[in-house]
């Protein structure tokens, strides 16, 4: 249940990565989100704030950004 819960979050976490105009306000959106939902899944923001920050810095590069 857990990983499921963790997948779930992630994708979510995709979609809202894509928070900012430039890659750095969108890494950081994306970090802060993550940590937030990484404490409330699963009790580990840094791992969450990690992929969060990850998907945001990413999401123009790989045509998943609204604003690109």
């Amino acid at each position: 249940m857990k990983k499921v819960t963790l997948i779930l979050g992630t994708c979510g976490l995709l979609a809202l990565t894509a928070c900012g105009q430039t890659d750095l306000e969108r890494t950081a959106t994306g970090a802060v989100i993550g940590g937030a939902a990484g404490q409330v899944i699963t009790g580990d923001p840094v791992t969450g704030a990690l992929i969060g920050g990850a998907a945001g810095a990413t999401c123009r590069s790989l045509g998943t950004c609204p604003n690109n």
